[in-house]
């Protein structure tokens, strides 16, 4: 397959279309979370907080779990909303 051909057309993919892509939520609310804990860390080797690390877990687990769970609602009635108009 030679691109040096002048009746060479490279095949189109939908998925690359004009629209940019929106990043995925699990992507976005791990990322948080990995800044979250690097910020807790950083802060707690300052000695400015000190904090009980199995509540923080705790209390990170519950909120990537309810943004998941809100962002995959979200998700869902948007693409829904995309698939009546395009009808």
């Amino acid at each position: 397959m030679s691109t040096n051909n002048p009746e060479f057309t490279p095949p189109e993919h939908p998925e690359d279309g004009d629209e940019a892509r929106e990043p995925r939520i699990g992507t976005v609310v791990w990322g948080l979370i990995v800044v979250v804990l690097a910020a807790l860390i950083f802060l707690t080797a300052l000695g400015w907080v000190v904090l009980n690390g199995t509540y923080v877990l705790i209390g990170l687990m519950i909120g990537a779990g309810i943004a998941l769970v809100l962002g995959g609602l979200l998700s869902a009635r948007r693409s829904s909303r995309k698939a009546t108009n395009n009808r």
